[in-house]
């Protein structure tokens, strides 16, 4: 079997029971999809073949990031100075984005997926949940099973939310007509994905979650059906919840969105939630208790302007908390790695308002890396241990950059942050992206590629 040994890494973060430990001087050992072993002086040569030794003189290795919320489609409309946040209200914003996100095709959800991974890649990202909620009726419903063939192409391991919108415009969405969908359609379609691509099993690379996307462009039903289909069949739960909305779903249902999805069974241990920054400690509270999670998306709070979300009151009450970059729309990047940065120092902003402290800064890598996986369900990725799937990225810390932190590499994505691309991207055992270039793949023809999709389109 196939492998790689990394040879005399300057630091590797492996996982020790009590959590993430820096180990020094040492070698890692990854046959096929796994991690096998760790520790200095290694030497696979004498009992197995095709084990490629690898010069890591300098490198930190990490567990690869786990990015738990994002729109990939959005990659397509980025960078707007027209559709900027500061310039619009957000209903304003909101009537105006939608009919642009109605305007996209098939070939343009393939290959902003492409663009997105691609990036996420880059920095050092390993698994990615897509909340994939935009179904224009003439793009038809094979637009995630385009995500999947683009996964398959760059070898991210991913996890599709099917999502959805069921609710019309003229009963309090803001969804237009085109993108609209039945409960009945949305429902089928969850049910033909989870049948042809979802994968339970270790190292799975593919897995699919019902993802309706928010309770305020949705019917009841919708997430009453959702709740029994993702039961029923053993798959996650996810949409966005505590983003503004809780007044409007109070004036529909007479309680707020958590307690809302709540009755609903939209809830525990198999749902998980993205932004949650107008929550209140008694909502987080009883979402600690049942054990749903929250993917929090730190950078879409620069453009919203309205709370910082108080992660150290979620680590205080024991929420499980995950990152996310969100979409471009409100994230006009997709680097998981600077949003661990900007997760930490977005907290340090607002300490003194915070009834908790802010939590260490490797706590902010852990939620990027392991308290991820824990949101998507999985224990064989987002730590480094033998038995681990062998997810990782590596950066060759002999720069000018990093000289004075060298001493903490646990700190350092969240206190320093990393500027540049990893200089080695694995996923299951595979090197992805290595001294600047993907795998096996042409970055112009994909650069080309994605542009000429994005031309026929008009904005």
């Amino acid at each position: 079997m196939s492998g790689y040994l990394l040879k005399n890494c300057e630091a590797v973060i492996l996982e020790e029971g009590a959590g993430p430990k820096v180990h020094r001087n040492i070698d890692l050992l990854i046959v096929g999809p796994a991690v096998v072993a760790a520790g200095a002086g290694l030497d696979a040569t004498h009992s197995m073949d095709g084990i490629a030794t690898v010069k890591a003189d300098g490198w930190f290795v990490y567990p690869g990031l786990v990015n738990t919320h994002h729109h990939f489609f959005q990659t397509f409309v980025r960078n707007r100075a027209d559709l900027d946040w500061t310039k619009l209200s957000v209903i304003e914003w909101l009537d105006r984005i939608y009919p642009v996100f109605s305007r996209l095709n098939e070939d343009c959800f393939y290959h902003s997926s492409v663009t997105a991974m691609s990036e996420l890649i880059k920095h050092g990202c390993t698994t990615a949940f897509d909340h994939q909620y935009c179904f224009p009726r003439h793009a038809g419903k094979r637009i995630i099973d385009r995500q999947f063939e683009a996964a398959e192409l760059l070898g991210m391991r991913f996890h599709a939310g099917r999502g959805g919108n069921t609710l019309p415009k003229s009963e309090g969405s803001t969804i237009p007509d085109e993108m609209l969908e039945t409960t009945d359609e949305f429902i089928a379609d969850c049910a033909r994905l989870i049948d042809s691509y979802h994968d339970g099993s270790q190292f799975s690379m593919r897995q699919v979650a019902v993802a309706p996307c928010q309770p305020v462009n949705c019917y009841r039903e919708t997430f009453v059906e959702s709740v029994a289909l993702a039961r029923d069949r053993g798959v996650l739960m996810h949409t966005h919840v505590g983003e503004g909305e809780s007044p409007v779903i109070e004036a529909r249902h007479g309680m707020r969105t958590v307690d809302y999805c709540a009755e609903l069974g939209f809830a525990g241990p198999d749902a998980f939630y993205a932004h949650c920054w107008e929550l209140t400690h008694d909502e987080l509270s009883k979402m600690a208790a049942d054990g749903t999670g929250v993917s929090h998306c730190p950078e879409p709070v620069y453009l919203v302007g309205a709370e910082v979300t108080d992660i150290p009151a979620m680590s205080a009450l024991g929420v499980r908390v995950g990152l996310g970059c969100d979409g471009a729309a409100s994230n006009d990047n997709s680097n998981l790695m600077h949003c661990v940065h900007s997760a930490y120092m977005l907290q340090c902003l607002v300490a003194s308002t915070r009834e908790h402290q802010v939590p260490e800064p490797a706590e902010f890598f852990r939620q990027a890396t392991s308290g991820g996986a824990s949101l998507l369900g999985r224990s064989d990725i987002g730590r480094l241990a033998p038995g681990m799937a062998a997810d990782l990225f590596a950066i060759d810390t002999r720069r000018m950059d990093y000289v004075g932190t060298r001493h903490d590499p646990l700190s350092l994505l969240a206190k320093v942050g990393i500027g540049m691309p990893t200089d080695l991207t694995m996923i299951n055992g595979r090197i992805v992206w290595s001294k600047g270039e993907f795998t096996g793949l042409d970055e112009a023809k994909l650069f080309a590629d994605a542009e000429a999709a994005l031309s026929t389109v008009e904005f």
